[in-house]
């Protein structure tokens, strides 16, 4: 008694099993994580370190190098992916490999920092301890912004910081961060000769000013049996206070510092990062998830506690949503559940149309259970509902209900000629059971490149692979133990010699495919020279296919990065942006225009990929009613950019879906010279200029900034006391400012911040005049007596570097769709560039992350091949077989290429992963349809009469099994990130279709030397 017939005769177990996976699926689906994209870990860190007022080329020799060599001594690193060197900051990005998973990192990251550590005793004086920012990849998925007309900085951050605390305590809600907070100081005004003036050294007051705002202990003293903590006052409780504090001049009187200094409390006076909301100023507010959440559950939870909490906010403050991720998950999902909803029905209706409508009842039944029974595994084990799973839930239904159809049409035959049910499943299931199996392992082998592909991009695409592993293994256990209990229930047997009791493939559409089958293997040879022709033009024709990396997204955003010439001050940058911004919503179809000038957003979508910090850097995010306004939007916004601000350097891009970068096309140098290598990015970035197809021609390194440099003479310096740290601070108080202590207010710390009169600051030509104090003569002398002149110098103000060697990407995009065309066209031109000894040339872009990527599957597919081929020997235990599978697989390509080339669709990383379903589908096909031939040999048939037998008996199991993966794929052709993986499999299984009805039986006969009867 074989599965199948113990499910007939007992069907509480089968029945049981049902129920659990019904039971089970509608359990998960209320509780199952919801998500916009699958999560996958981004295996990147950054090391900070501050050293102020040295310049990019110091901080690349004495921070960067040292930190880097400590990097390099981790074995979990990958690659240095870039050193930035800039004046004052070393910013270091760090890669670890591809093997590292979540788990691994908190581990990884507490390494890093033990190295960082023992390495600082190697930093100069001057500079801070590093910083290791380990949460590079938190996603703020809710992103809102916190405006108010006539409320100060500090006015928005106390109302946003009194939200932050009320925010957090919401089940699901991980972590919020304020972002746009200005920085308050006090700033003391006073002019350096008033203070030479008065006798008193810039020093003094600083020391006053620090040790009188210290918290420091006085003890504590015993009074009778109390102990008592003693507390002196003196101690600033307001800014006004700093003023009272008394200063001794060089003729031993006191003044009152207020007297000789303006003190002001303000904010910043170049501020280093400012955000903007349709033009207004704003804080944002970013709220990140607790991982493995329902996003949209807390979501929910979030907007009903913000509905509360609106009431308490000030009049005139708005909170404006940027972007809500549970919003877009919500209708991710009940797009893709209306997808699969319209899928099953497409399957379900090809079902009844062709098989009846019993068997298309019984089938559709088993599909529903079997979808039931994955989606309650995928919660098991963790898997959410994102873009990838459920994609991955469509793709696999139509090959769900293959193993059922095939069990399907086995009883049906068997009782309608009048055999007993249990009988049926039992003779039924017994001779598919195995052909099945290997047929489903296959079809699961085919898809474990991107189970097994360590890259980022096959992390991010991985729950496919685990998707159609459950789904495709519960069909073949609901196809022998489901389907047969339903087919005993709802199919009858026929009378003896009643009109069901005939031959079940006498009709005419089964006698004209015999025919056709009959004259392909008569005429095999042509049937083989056609095959291998239409091969030959396909791959041909695979040249003309256009090649892609991931889709853009479907959400109606767009991104307006301006780039200002480096060095700009940020106030000009912030201009220059609120006029683009103001001419934005001055468009049809714009919603929202939100701002971040100085640095980038949040990253508040997992391929978000934020820009470093920078003063002559903004991005803008426009909000557009739908997705198809946005084209004619962008267009104006380019042409405004380029006539009325054609100094900047703006990059518009598109929200993408799946890994990628800001520059499509990147060509790096690598070399010792800076010189050198800006000569050489010169020189790459001409060619790309000169191909009229190309846009946003650019390098990494940017424009050389101008610099000042006093020449101080060292001889005069000394015999005033002076030192060139002496002229640095009084540089630094002429215009800046230098810190002299802090102010505490509550949770505020305030720098204290002495500088010179705003009449001395607005000209640079007053360096002369600037003050110095000389320890030797005991009062202030002028800057001209230790200057002895002043240059104007440019530098290089960002040096980069990879993997430790120097580094410069230049970089454009292509005004087309796709960039692949231009680029073949750039590579060969460059790369016939003569690099010196010494330099080297790698490519960045699309190229790289698609080759990446493929790579990664292709160092995993040979495993994946290995075992499919494994599967076929051993279920036919020959080799002929085998090998008469294995060559139809190429031939996969004619399908995929006309259905590619006459849709106009492009063989990216998703269409990739369609050939792969591809090659199982066919190979599941041909198994079944060999299988059943020798089975018909070995029962005495004669060769001939067993092929032709065979072939037509598969007929219909191999032409629903196909209509129903083509049909039910469907409602993915309206999905950008899935269309082009459709096309894949619908065109190329419509023809892998023909390709097992005709040609496998063909080169059978062929392999086999069966000649016809009438040769």
């Amino acid at each position: 008694m074989n599965i199948g017939e113990y499910s007939v005769r007992t069907p509480v177990i089968s029945w049981l099993l049902v129920i659990i996976m019904l039971g089970g699926g509608l359990w998960a689906f209320e509780r199952i994580g919801k998500l916009e994209d699958p999560a996958f870990t981004i295996k990147l860190a950054k090391i900070i370190t501050y050293y102020p007022g040295a310049s990019a080329k110091q901080v690349q020799d004495e921070v960067t190098y040292h930190v880097e060599d400590a990097i390099q001594r981790m074995e979990q690193v990958k690659q240095i992916r870039m050193s930035i060197s800039r004046p004052g900051v070393s910013d270091i990005q760090i890669e670890f490999k591809d093997k590292y998973r979540a788990d691994d990192f908190p581990n990884i990251y507490d390494e890093l920092r033990r190295k960082i550590a023992d390495m600082k005793g190697k930093l100069p004086p001057g500079a801070q301890n590093p910083i290791v920012i380990d949460d590079f990849g938190d996603v703020f998925g809710v992103y809102l912004a916190l405006t108010g007309e006539g409320y100060s900085w500090r006015d928005l951050w106390d109302f946003a910081d009194a939200f932050k605390r009320q925010l957090v305590l919401i089940p699901g809600v991980r972590k919020i961060s304020i972002g746009g907070a200005q920085k308050e100081v006090v700033y003391v005004d006073i002019s350096r000769a008033q203070m030479g003036e008065l006798g008193i050294s810039p020093n003094q007051i600083s020391q006053i000013l620090e040790s009188q705002n210290v918290v420091v202990t006085a003890g504590n003293a015993s009074v009778g049996d109390e102990y008592l903590r003693i507390e002196p006052t003196g101690e600033f409780d307001s800014v006004k206070a700093i003023g009272d504090v008394m200063i001794g001049s060089d003729d031993k009187k006191l003044v009152y510092l207020k007297d000789i200094a303006k003190i002001t409390r303000a904010y910043e006076e170049i501020p280093s990062q400012m955000h903007y909301v349709n033009g207004k100023p704003a804080l944002t507010l970013g709220i990140s998830m607790q991982s493995g959440e329902n996003v949209v559950a807390v979501g929910e939870r979030l907007r009903q506690r913000v509905m509360e909490l609106i009431p308490t906010m000030p009049i005139g403050m708005q909170l404006v949503e940027i972007y809500n991720q549970p919003a877009e998950v919500d209708k991710s999902v009940s797009g893709f559940l209306v997808s699969v909803g319209q899928a099953v029905a497409i399957v379900i209706l090809v079902l009844l149309l062709f098989m009846g409508l019993r068997v298309g009842l019984i089938i559709g039944t088993v599909l529903l259970i079997t979808v039931a029974g994955t989606l309650f595994i995928m919660y098991l084990d963790g898997i959410e509902l994102q873009r990838i799973s459920l994609g991955a839930l469509v793709i696999s239904l139509g090959m769900l209900v293959d193993n059922a159809i095939v069990v399907a049409e086995g009883m049906l035959v068997r009782i309608q000629a009048g055999m007993q049910a249990a009988d049926a499943a039992r003779e039924t299931v017994g001779k598919t059971i195995w052909a099945l199996l290997g047929g489903t392992i296959i079809g699961i082998l085919a898809f474990s490149a991107i189970g097994l592909s360590p890259d980022s991009t096959g992390e991010f695409a991985n729950s496919l692979f685990w998707v159609i592993l459950y789904s495709l293994l519960l069909s073949w256990v609901t196809a022998i133990t489901t389907t047969p209990l339903l087919c005993a229930l709802l199919l009858k047997p026929a009378q003896p010699g009643g009109e069901h009791a005939t031959d079940p493939y006498s009709g005419p559409i089964f006698t004209i495919f015999r025919g056709v089958v009959d004259r392909a293997i008569h005429l095999r040879w042509i049937t083989v020279g056609v095959v291998i022709t239409l091969f030959v033009l396909a791959v041909i024709g695979f040249g003309s296919v256009k090649q892609a990396f991931f889709p853009e997204s479907n959400t109606p955003l767009f991104f307006v990065d301006i780039w200002e010439i480096e060095g700009t001050d940020i106030r000009k940058t912030r201009e220059d942006t609120l006029r683009v911004e103001a001419f934005i919503r001055q468009q049809e179809g714009v919603v929202q225009t939100t701002a971040a000038i100085g640095g980038p957003h949040q990253r508040y979508t997992l391929v978000y990929d934020p820009r470093e910090v920078s003063p002559a850097y903004a991005q803008i995010i426009v909000k557009t009613d739908t997705l198809e306004q946005i084209p004619e939007i962008w267009k104006k916004v380019e042409r405004y950019m380029r006539e009325q601000l054609p100094w900047t350097d703006p990059i518009i891009k598109s929200m993408r879906i799946g890994p990628g970068r800001d520059s499509k096309i990147e060509v790096r140098f690598h070399g010792p010279d800076p010189a050198v290598l800006r000569g050489l990015s010169q020189q790459a970035q001409g060619i790309m200029h000169a191909d009229p197809r190309s846009k946003d021609v650019r390098d990494d390194w940017r424009q050389p900034v101008k610099l000042i440099r006093p020449i101080f003479n060292e001889q005069v310096g000394r015999q005033l006391g002076i030192t060139r740290e002496h002229l640095a601070t009084a540089l630094q108080y002429a215009y800046d400012g230098t810190p002299v202590g802090r102010y505490r207010d509550g949770i505020r710390i305030l720098p204290i911040l002495m500088r010179a009169p705003e009449a001395e600051r607005e000209d640079p030509g007053n360096l002369q005049d600037i003050t110095i104090w000389s320890p030797a003569l005991n009062q202030s002398v002028a800057a001209a007596q230790v200057v002895s002149g002043y240059e104007t110098l440019f530098e290089n103000t960002i040096v980069r570097s990879r993997d430790r060697i120097q580094t410069i990407i230049a970089s454009c995009n292509s005004i087309e769709e796709l960039a692949t065309p231009l680029f073949n066209q750039l590579k060969p031109q460059i790369e016939a560039m003569q690099l010196p000894p010494g330099y080297s040339l790698s490519w960045g872009g699309e190229h790289e992350d698609s080759s990446k990527a493929q790579g990664g599957l292709m160092r995993a597919l040979p495993i994946g091949f290995l075992l499919m081929i494994l599967v076929t020997i051993l279920l036919f235990g020959k080799v002929r077989q085998p090998l008469l599978i294995w060559l139809t697989v190429p031939l996969a390509v004619v399908g995929i290429t006309a259905g590619l080339l006459l849709f106009n669709g492009a063989f990216d990383f998703m269409s990739l992963l369609g050939a792969l379903s591809l090659i199982g589908l066919l190979i599941k096909n041909a198994i079944v349809l060999i299988d059943e031939i020798d089975q018909q040999n070995s029962q005495g048939k004669t060769p001939y009469s067993a092929i032709l037998d065979s072939t037509v008996s598969r007929l219909r199991p191999v032409v629903l099994a196909a209509a129903t993966t083509i049909l039910g794929l469907i409602p993915l052709l309206q999905d950008v990130f899935f269309v082009n993986m459709s096309l894949t499999i619908m065109a190329g299984l419509g023809f892998a279709t023909l390709l097992t009805l005709l040609f496998v039986p063909t080169l059978y006969a062929i392999l086999f030397g069966i000649k016809p009867p009438s040769v």
